[in-house]
């Protein structure tokens, strides 16, 4: 009589330090507070900063790709800051968000997929300020050297802008509780 050897399918080890930062009061306080300044104030200032980055960049990515071909070049170079601003924006909201709900975030996949793709769109985001910064570059220059650029920049926040609304649809464990929950069944 032979024994059949059973797959096991591998487990997902969550950090106790999750638990840690879950369990701390200002982590609670963005979860569970009723103040109109927490978990929901974040998202929508999360939201606005996401508008700010995402929306001056594809203005300026569709302008190098030739939609309002009339509309300067160099008009647009003020909309970097605002882009900056967006940016900075985001990075504090999320930075308050994972620390809201540090394991559902950082056990998901999606999350990581979403970090890649905002990393690679600021990249080129910076990318396209040195060409705009180029006071040699006429602006033939820029479109030329910009439309690469600008094809990938705008698949980069399509991509991260999905992964992003994905998130709340595909954690596995929404706390560190829900996961020793689960690891106990």
């Amino acid at each position: 009589m032979q024994c059949k050897r059973q797959r096991r399918r591998p487990t997902l080890v969550v950090p106790a330090f999750f638990n840690t930062i879950e369990q701390s009061s200002f982590s609670t306080w963005i979860r569970e507070s009723p103040s109109i300044f927490a978990f929901y104030f974040i998202l929508l200032f999360h939201t606005i900063g996401l508008s700010l980055v995402v929306g001056a960049n594809a203005v300026v990515d569709l302008r190098i790709l030739g939609v309002a071909s009339a509309l300067p070049l160099k008009s647009l170079k003020r909309l970097f800051t605002i882009m900056w601003t967006g940016l900075g924006i985001n990075v504090a909201t999320g930075i308050l968000l994972l620390i809201g709900y540090p394991t559902k975030a950082l056990t998901n996949p999606v999350f990581y997929f979403k970090l890649f793709f905002i990393t690679l769109a600021v990249i080129f985001m910076y990318r396209m300020k040195l060409l705009f910064d180029d006071a040699s570059l006429s602006d033939s220059a820029v479109i030329a050297r910009g439309k690469s650029a600008a094809v990938l920049s705008l698949t980069f926040w399509v991509f991260a802008i999905s992964a992003g609304r994905l998130l709340s649809e595909t954690y596995k464990y929404l706390n560190y509780h829900q996961y020793l929950m689960k690891m106990g069944s």
